[in-house]
């Protein structure tokens, strides 16, 4: 009797065991349970919080990327300004919405390149560039290369350079190489003879035949053709002659051939030269679409150089 009494006390003991194990096994099974769903719920939630922010971020570039860049140029305004506008919409359905400066002179445009009012400029070549770079102490360069302006000479007393009497009055440039290229031009035709070697920085001083004994007259290049009633003939550069109603290869006595070396060329800084709007602009320069614009639009009197 005792002894059946202590076995099932033992079986009594063992299945309270048993239970009180199972009861544990079956608590941290919840415990677990319970921490693997709340760390999924914080997974899930951070989740969804990165591709929020990844979500913004996508959106917020989007939204720079649709940004227009603006860039200011100077120009003058033939054949020059005239480009530029021809070029506008393209830039624009590439993000660049191009603002065209227009100036009247050879000095500003330049000016304002250098103190970063302006992102670039389009009306020089590359010897006047280099010759006001070294005379101001600049550093602007040059983008590309896009057309040529053969300079020629006019008059509205004579037609024909045969005409030309002794003594006559001529008008050139007053700025270091376009004078050259004017003194060039009355040499080739001449009119004068320079001194061996000078080449495109010819000066007055540099002639060293005169045979008409011609007064030449330096005056600044915008200027000159106001000043036609006032002298025999004046040595015009293409955009004022454009500017004023002239048409080079109708109304020149006599023009430079279309082989000049006097490329117009888009001019920017060091500093910007690169940047992705300046070379967009620089390759709707260069296109076929402006070379035919030029082509059909100047016929002849400005030379498409790419």
């Amino acid at each position: 009797m005792k002894k059946a009494f202590g076995l099932m006390l033992i079986i009594a003991l063992l299945v309270m065991l048993s239970a009180c194990g199972g009861g544990s096994g079956g608590g941290g099974g919840a415990n677990a349970g319970a921490n693997n769903s709340a760390g999924s719920a914080d997974n899930t939630a951070a989740n969804a919080g990165n591709a929020s922010g990844e979500n913004n971020a996508s959106a917020a570039n989007e939204s720079q990327a649709a940004e227009p860049v603006t860039i200011k140029v100077g120009a003058t305004p033939e054949p020059h300004a005239k480009i530029l506008e021809f070029v506008k919409d393209k830039l624009a359905a590439e993000g660049v919405n191009l603002e065209v400066i227009v100036f009247n002179d050879y000095v500003q445009p330049n000016v304002q390149v250098y103190e970063k009012q302006l992102d670039a400029n389009f009306f020089q070549h590359v010897p006047y560039l280099d010759e006001f770079n070294a005379e101001k102490g600049y550093d602007l360069v040059k983008v590309t290369g896009v057309h040529i302006e053969p300079i020629g000479a006019y008059s509205s007393k004579i037609s024909a350079i045969e005409e030309l009497k002794d003594g006559a009055k001529v008008a050139i440039p007053n700025d270091a190489t376009n004078g050259g290229r004017a003194l060039a031009l009355l040499a080739k035709h001449n009119l004068i003879t320079l001194k061996d070697g000078v080449g495109i920085l010819a000066t007055v001083q540099d002639i060293a035949d005169n045979p008409k004994k011609l007064e030449i007259v330096e005056l600044e290049a915008a200027t000159l053709p106001r000043v036609l009633p006032d002298v025999d003939v004046a040595v015009i550069n293409t955009n004022y002659a454009l500017e004023a109603g002239l048409v080079p290869t109708r109304d020149a006595l006599f023009i430079e051939e279309s082989d000049s070396p006097y490329v117009n060329i888009l001019v920017s800084r060091p500093d910007n030269k690169d940047d992705e709007a300046i070379r967009k602009l620089a390759a709707a320069l260069n296109s076929a679409e402006v070379k035919q614009f030029i082509e059909e639009t100047y016929e002849g009197a400005v030379v498409p150089a790419f």
